[in-house]
């Protein structure tokens, strides 16, 4: 049995995942943690926020995200490609600085506007 803080909205559930019976899940206030508990022992995944640098005379760094989750065993290697990347400006929000990142699927996007 393992216990969790459900983290897919702001109640925070007191889960307990039964890995022995299918991954059943009590303690969720809702379907979405019954969903979240399963996924964290089976596939854990998480979305990254960080930054990187910009061209700019504006700024020297645009905030990006991943436009899904990623495994959360390959952060860090997401993190070492985000260290690698300069854009250009102007950057508009949604766009796409490393496509299918890793070959993960997932896409990093830019989060703010940025001006030459």
């Amino acid at each position: 049995m393992t216990e969790l803080i459900c983290i897919v909205c702001p109640k925070g559930c007191h889960l307990k995942v039964d890995e022995e019976n299918g991954y059943k899940v009590t303690g969720n206030g809702c379907p979405r943690g019954a969903a979240y508990g399963e996924k964290e022992l089976v596939n854990p995944t998480r979305v990254i926020t960080s930054t990187v640098k910009v061209e700019s005379k504006q700024a020297r760094r645009v905030p990006v995200k991943t436009a899904g989750d990623i495994p959360k065993g390959k952060i860090y290697d997401v993190m070492n490609e985000l260290n690698k990347v300069t854009v250009k400006a102007p950057v508009q929000v949604g766009d796409v600085v490393i496509p299918d990142v890793l070959g993960l699927g997932v896409d990093i996007v830019a989060c703010k506007k940025v001006a030459e």
